[in-house]
């Protein structure tokens, strides 16, 4: 019976410690990389292959790997020169093929086995980054082989969507902001497309990234890198006061008020935003919680100006006078079900308790959606649930646990990824 005891135990402590090892790190450190806050958002590995010396001088010396870069220069060099006014001939080049998506997973599959320097960037970089934390009880080499096809993916998506001209998730707020059939279009994406072959290009991948990266500013749809570095400009005063908050002292770590854009253009701040605060804001002069979290980006109407976030803070601040100290931007969000994905993201990067229960606090009808509807969809739309739901409070309060699986990456919104 001690023998078997004893057993257990030493299972029992090897399947924590498993677990323990493929946990997202609080204290981990994302890397941003030159080309800013668009590129590591929507792909981090690739970021990382570009900025870990060790790991660039493995890809970008490895004679498979550069083979598959020079086939990728020729082929957008014949595209130049053959596609003329054909937009698919142009975008089809720059995409990764399954071809090539395979093959650079079988050639990382090589390097993973016969070297340390892919096994640390699991290690020390995927796993603890969270970004591809649906991976990571698969085993290093599934994560860093997973995280490649996701990368590729998230690559080819922003090309269909923001160059060929595809339906993205949600057409009303997202499309591309061109005609495709305009005549001077093919002439934009052929100067686009020898750009990404100008630079002498290193790594395999870099012409797909650099052509997916502009495509979103030609469109002006870098809406990822909006407000940031946050931890040092919108949401600095917070994160003071987060070091020093007494957190059992509350019965809740924060109130997150997810936005509601307005439909009319040059409306800064919807009636529905301004009353979904001052619900908030009743209940932060409660003492319920030390914190506020406004989420919501540039959504409605399309391509708007304004950040309902940012609309959101003004008022608390300037109509409620509520202290910015108390006050947390999430200006990323385009629909309720990242509205909660973010908040526990930013939840988790920023220090909060995770196992402190939060509550959302809006409208009546959005409530019931978020307890009732968002759980279903988040597993529809993200692959995962972000957050688990707890105790109504009212119609208008809703108790909500933030999860670290909220930190995956989102591979066909690269506005919010």
């Amino acid at each position: 019976m001690k023998r078997l005891f004893l057993l257990l135990l030493v299972a029992s402590y090897a399947q924590f410690s498993f677990a323990q090892k493929n946990a997202p790190d609080p204290s981990y450190h994302l890397i941003t990389g030159p080309n800013g806050y668009v590129q590591y958002k929507n792909y981090y590995l690739l970021t990382l292959f570009q900025e870990l010396p060790a790991v660039r001088k493995l890809i970008k010396e490895d004679p498979i790997l550069k083979t598959v870069l020079s086939n990728k220069q020729l082929q957008i060099s014949a595209a130049l020169k053959n596609c003329a006014t054909d937009v698919s001939c142009y975008t089809q080049a720059l995409k990764f093929s399954e071809n090539e998506i395979s093959t650079v997973s079988q050639r990382l599959a090589k390097l993973f086995e016969s070297g340390t320097v892919l096994k640390e960037l699991v290690s020390r970089h995927l796993v603890p980054s969270g970004c591809y934390s649906l991976y990571t009880s698969q085993g290093p080499e599934e994560t860093l082989l997973q995280a490649w096809a996701q990368d590729a993916k998230a690559v080819n998506y922003a090309i269909a969507v923001y160059a060929e001209g595809k339906k993205p998730n949600y057409p009303k707020i997202d499309s591309i902001s061109f005609n495709i059939k305009d005549k001077a279009y093919p002439e934009l994406l052929a100067t686009s497309a020898g750009l990404s072959i100008s630079g002498q290009p290193d790594l395999f991948f870099e012409p797909s990234m650099t052509f997916a990266l502009q495509a979103l500013e030609m469109n002006e749809r870098n809406d990822a890198a909006d407000y940031e570095p946050m931890a040092t400009t919108v949401n600095k005063a917070a994160l003071i006061q987060i070091k020093k908050t007494n957190w059992p002292a509350y019965r809740y770590s924060l109130i997150l008020v997810p936005g509601e854009g307005p439909e009319e253009s040059g409306t800064e701040l919807s009636a529905g935003g301004m009353l979904r605060c001052r619900l908030a804001a009743l209940q932060y002069k409660k003492g319920l919680a030390p914190f506020i979290m406004v989420s919501g980006g540039r959504v409605h109407p399309y391509k708007t100006k304004y950040s309902e976030a940012y609309e959101m803070k003004k008022f608390l601040m300037h109509t409620l006078h509520i202290p910015e100290s108390a006050i947390l931007m999430e200006p990323h969000a385009r629909h309720t079900t990242t509205n909660m994905r973010n908040a526990a993201r930013l939840m988790f990067r920023y220090g909060f308790p995770m196992d402190k229960a939060a509550i959302t606090s809006t409208s009546k009808s959005q409530s019931y959606y978020i307890s009732e509807l968002v759980p279903e969809r988040s597993k529809k739309e993200l692959g995962y649930l972000p957050y688990k739901n707890g105790k109504r409070l009212s119609d208008t309060e809703l108790e909500f646990y933030p999860g670290s699986l909220s930190l995956q990456i989102d591979f066909d919104e690269p506005l919010d990824p």
